[in-house]
Order: C-alpha cells, then sequence, then structure tokens
C-alpha cells in the first residue's frame, strides 16, 4: 500500500524559509517521478517542482524556480522540498506525490494533478506579510 506523509508546513514570515518533507513507503521508492503540488485556496492543484527518483533530475515550475528546491534522500525513501524568499503569494496547501513506474520527463512540463495517483494529505504552508 503506497503511503505519502508530508511534514515541515507550518507558518513563516514574509522572506523567510521551510522545509517540507514527505516520507514515501509501500512500493519500490526507485524508478518513479515524486512531485510537490500546491493548492491555493480557490484554486487549482498546481505541479510546482518534481523529481526522477532514479537518477535525481528536477523538474519546476516558473513560479517557483530559484526560490525552491527538491531534493531526495533515497535511503530514507524521502523527498524535500526547501523554499526560500518565501512570500505570502506561497500560502497554500501542499501536497506530496508519486506516479509509480513512471518518470518526469514524459509528463513534465506539461504536468497536471492527473498524472498522479498517489497522494500524500497535505501540509498547510502560511506565509504572513
Amino acid at each position: 500500500q503506497v503511503q505519502l506523509v508530508e511534514s515541515g508546513g507550518g507558518t513563516v514570515q514574509a522572506g523567510g524559509s521551510l522545509r517540507l518533507s514527505c516520507a514515501a513507503s509501500g512500493y519500490r521508492y526507485s524508478g518513479n517521478c515524486m512531485a510537490w503540488f500546491r493548492q491555493l485556496p480557490g484554486k487549482e492543484r498546481e505541479a510546482i517542482a518534481g523529481i526522477a527518483t532514479t537518477f535525481g533530475q528536477t523538474y519546476y515550475a516558473d513560479s517557483v524556480k530559484g526560490r525552491f528546491t527538491i531534493s531526495q534522500d533515497s535511503a530514507k525513501n524521502t523527498v524535500y522540498l526547501q523554499m526560500n524568499s518565501l512570500s505570502p503569494e506561497d500560502t497554500a496547501m501542499y501536497y506530496c506525490a508519486a506516479r509509480i513506474a513512471s518518470e518526469c520527463l514524459v509528463i513534465w512540463p506539461r504536468v497536471s494533478r492527473g498524472d498522479f495517483r498517489s497522494w500524500g494529505q497535505g501540509t498547510q504552508v502560511t506565509v504572513s506579510s
């Protein structure tokens, strides 16, 4: 059974940083595409960063490029999202997702929510001005 558990959300002031974690279990970690999505109030869930778990290639949405960094610790089956220079516009629920037995390059950059079937419960990030 695939399980993704996010942690690390919280409230931070504008300009601050947070690191989210996503612990994966229940499937073979290598050979997949892992991604972070976020959903702003009243908006569609959007992909913001992805990582190919086999070799670590990374992918980013333009909205976070240069500020957010996705990384992994394969030994811990964990994906991270380091978020720097946060602004109130980054306030959202952040979700970890897994696309099992598929590479990120076949879906990025035209990635959508429907490309992923496994999801975590989400972690809230609030950035105050």
